[in-house]
């Protein structure tokens, strides 16, 4: 009775795991002592077993790094997935896969527990997607050294190149995906090297400095000698990574601002002021530099940090209109007048403007050949006459020797343009200029060295050049006389483009100078676009040209002394 009853509750118990076997083929619930990811999920669903397993596996979180900087996100934002509803199934499908006697010992507790690890895996190219993004302005291209002349140092001085940098965002995606265990990600970076370093441009600009001195040129056969100073020299070339770039055009600027101090050009017969009249002067022979050989030769020794003086080949200097051949000043007719007026000029510009207008007095022109109101001139220094006064420089109304010079290159302007000659060289004043009104745009700048004014004698004769000064009117008259050409000229006033009004005043201090007391030392003017057009009429026909004129807008700027 005992043994049956024994065997009726073993098969009790038999009838009972078949009826759960078949109940765990339905989906309703998973064996008992089955466990995935440490959670038993004996009894449930596979809904609530994925639910559970989730719950006890939550989404690790992973810190990148990158170049320094740093992120801390959830691992799915990196492909990171586990899977938890294929495990549960697998598990399920195991369990319902056992013997009835393994399933009996479930019942009964002898039966070993089974755990399914939850497998993990990364989707390598949303990793490197997501790696893009966060990293994605941490790459860069290299930069270049530069050099650049420091105008405060007065040298040439490097900026450091910087390395361009690439983060391999792939390496990393497919480190996580080989070890998606890992939970402090680096992206490795790669630096690419600058095509110009500091260390290369610095062998340049340590050649540019040394170039930066002063450069003296002597003229061969005379006692004369000008210089350049380091600022000078440094204009002369550019500092690139290919080296030392000469600047043909400021070479050519240069080269003829020297010769402008050394060279000693002849000096044609011509009148001079004697009492009330004018008396012939006789020719001078002179003294200039070879120009095609001596260019070279300034290209190569100023381009030579070990070279400080050098002297230039030097050829006679003969001149073009001889004592017998100067015109008979009685026998010239009046062609054309050109006048100006300087009101309110310092008694240094009047004086500059008197010298001025005295060494143009009695100037000749040959037929056919050029006047430069410089070489007629002379230089403009101490030693000719010349005192300090305003000048235009540097973008500014300042002290400087010569002042007033142009007043009288503006009134020969004037004359030589309505005689109706061909214009060779004018230059513009920077700004309008109250002494030349109210013919604005009809002037004539000229700066020692290198700003001339020059025309063309066309005519059939000499030219004579005659000044008047009336200083006590503040007016100046240049007269041109010679074989008068048949023609007429008429010169237009300005016609104005455009025009762009004052910049608002600029405040200096200077220590010089009162606390509280002002003194104004520029004065503001607009800007101006204009032209002035001058028409010529002979056998020919009738012609125009046009000379433009584009004035900068000008800042006042006042001097303050210091506050108390």
């Amino acid at each position: 009775m005992k043994v049956w009853l024994a065997g009726g509750s073993l098969l009790a118990l038999l009838g009972g795991a078949l009826a759960m076997a078949v109940a765990s083929q339905s989906g309703t619930a998973v064996q008992a002592d089955v466990r995935v990811n440490g959670v038993n999920i004996g009894g449930m669903t596979r809904e609530q077993a994925v639910q559970a397993v989730k719950a006890s596996l939550p989404v690790p979180q992973v810190t990148v790094r990158a170049a320094g900087g740093s992120w801390t996100v959830d691992a799915d934002r990196l492909g990171w997935t586990a899977d938890v509803a294929g495990t549960v199934a697998a598990a399920e499908q195991a369990a319902a896969q056992r013997s009835v006697l393994d399933r009996l010992q479930d019942l009964i507790g002898t039966a070993d527990t089974q755990d399914f690890p939850v497998p993990v895996r990364v989707d390598a190219a949303r990793a490197q997607a997501t790696l893009d993004v966060l990293t994605g302005g941490l790459n860069s291209q290299p930069k270049n050294a530069t050099v650049a002349f420091d105008s405060k140092l007065r040298r040439y001085v490097v900026k450091a190149d910087v390395p361009g940098r690439r983060l391999n965002t792939a390496a990393a995606a497919q480190r996580f995906a080989q070890a998606p265990d890992l939970r402090d990600l680096t992206v490795p970076v790669t630096e690419s090297r600058a095509q110009y370093t500091a260390a290369a441009l610095k062998v340049h600009a340590d050649r540019g400095n040394a170039l930066m001195r002063t450069f003296t040129v002597k003229l061969a056969g005379t006692d004369r000698a000008g210089a350049l100073t380091p600022l000078e020299v440094a204009n002369l070339y550019w500092v690139k990574p290919g080296g030392i770039l000469p600047d043909e055009k400021a070479l050519q600027v240069a080269f003829g601002r020297l010769t402008g101090y050394i060279d000693q050009p002849a000096q044609n017969a011509r009148y001079a002021v004697k009492g009330d009249g004018l008396t012939k002067v006789k020719e001078q022979s002179g003294v200039v530099t070879d120009r095609a050989a001596a260019f070279a030769h300034f290209k190569t020794t100023v381009l030579d940090p070990a070279v400080k003086t050098t002297t230039f080949p030097s050829k006679a200097s003969k001149p073009t209109l001889t004592l017998a051949e100067l015109p008979d000043a009685a026998k010239l007719e009046l062609i054309a007048t050109g006048q100006s007026t300087y009101y309110g000029s310092s008694p240094e510009r009047r004086t500059n403007v008197a010298v001025a207008a005295r060494k143009i007095h009695g100037a000749v022109v040959p037929q056919g050949e050029i006047f430069s109101f410089l070489n007629t001139l002379g230089s403009i220094s101490p030693g000719n006459g010349f005192v300090g006064g305003k000048i235009i420089s540097g973008g500014r109304t300042v002290d400087g020797l010569g002042g007033g010079v142009c007043q009288v290159s503006t009134t020969v302007f004037r004359a030589m343009y309505q005689a109706g000659l061909p214009v060779v060289e004018r230059n513009q004043h920077s700004y309008r200029v109250g002494y030349y009104e109210p013919q604005v745009g009809y002037e004539a700048a000229v700066y020692d060295p290198g700003v001339d004014l020059k025309f063309k004698n066309d005519t059939s004769g000499p030219l004579l050049i005659k000044t008047v000064n009336h200083p006590e009117q503040s007016r100046v008259e240049v007269q041109v006389w010679g074989i008068k050409p048949k023609r007429t000229v008429s010169v237009s006033a300005a016609r104005i483009l455009s025009r762009t009004p004052h910049p608002a005043p600029k405040y200096v201090v200077n220590p010089r100078l009162r606390p509280g007391q002002t003194v104004q030392v520029d004065w503001a003017q607009d800007g101006y676009n204009l032209y002035i057009t001058r028409t010529i009429k002979d056998e020919k026909g009738p012609r125009t040209d046009v000379t433009r004129t584009s004035y900068k807008p000008w800042q006042a700027v006042y001097e303050v002394g210091p506050r108390g």
